[in-house]
């Protein structure tokens, strides 16, 4: 008997787009039995609902199976993979190049939990727990993350993703950046790897709260991921599975966007 879908499901479109991106069953061994579309659907409920492995309902498969997979995913770096393919082509549907030259770059303190693994204490923000450096282009799809303890000044966390990033994206000219970020960093980014660091300050005669060039978009990115409520704090032992996540969450931001753009072109 079919299960009731749930609201964190993927429609027939929406797996089309994911399932050529699912790595091919190991050869040799037992054929895969599973059905990957549950595999997945498990994988995205649980982002959503922001329940414990053990939580997932069992009308999935056994959870032992979903983290199988994710854990192999991780290691393989199958999330990541994904949202660069999947954001490449979501750009080119957006008359960009698959390749951004601009970006912008931020970092979100949050709170772990009793869940064993590194952690450190925020100052600025007061937080005890990790903090997560990303970087995005201009349409706020997630270029690159790095996880680390939140005691890292946001200049060493950034020179960490610069670093990862300088790697990927060989159109990267541009970045901005808020004031946190201003200093030896702007000199260390043109030296290391030839990009501005432009940073964008806040206009000290304006009080309260106002919308800074830019720099919303990396803010709107970061509410994105905060829809997902298994981000809402970091559960995870491992920085590289917090990392994960947070790819597998973009990953299904990007699959409902392109899904939603097909079929518009249908329609």
């Amino acid at each position: 008997m079919e299960r009731k879908s749930y609201p964190s499901d993927l429609n027939d479109a929406e797996w089309q787009i994911i399932e050529p991106l699912i790595p091919p069953a190991k050869t040799g061994g037992r054929p895969r039995e599973q059905d990957m579309c549950e595999i997945v659907n498990a994988m995205f409920y649980l982002l959503r609902a922001g329940c414990s492995w053990r939580m997932l309902p069992h009308d999935f498969p056994p959870w032992q199976t979903v983290y199988y997979y994710f854990a192999q995913w991780r290691d393989g770096e199958i999330f990541r993979q994904m949202n660069d393919m999947l954001r490449a082509r979501l750009r080119v549907a957006a008359g960009r190049e698959e390749q951004p030259s601009a970006a912008i770059l931020d970092s979100q303190s949050v709170k772990t939990t009793e869940t064993k693994g590194e952690r450190g204490y925020d100052a600025g923000k007061k937080v005890n727990g990790r903090k997560r450096h990303i970087l995005v282009d201009t349409m706020g799809l997630l270029l690159m993350v790095v996880v680390h303890i939140a005691s890292v000044q946001d200049r060493d966390g950034a020179m960490i993703v610069l670093q990862k990033a300088k790697q990927s994206f060989w159109r990267l000219q541009l970045i901005w950046a808020d004031g946190g970020y201003a200093g030896k960093l702007v000199d260390w980014a043109k030296e290391s790897c030839q990009w501005i660091l432009e940073i964008v300050k806040r206009n000290g005669e304006v009080k309260g709260f106002h919308v800074l060039p830019r720099r919303w978009v990396v803010e709107r990115t970061l509410a994105w991921i905060g829809r997902y409520r298994r981000l809402s704090k970091d559960y995870e032992s491992l920085t590289q599975t917090s990392e994960t996540m947070i790819y597998a969450a973009m990953v299904n931001i990007l699959i409902r966007r392109l899904a939603r753009n097909n079929q518009a072109l249908r329609s």
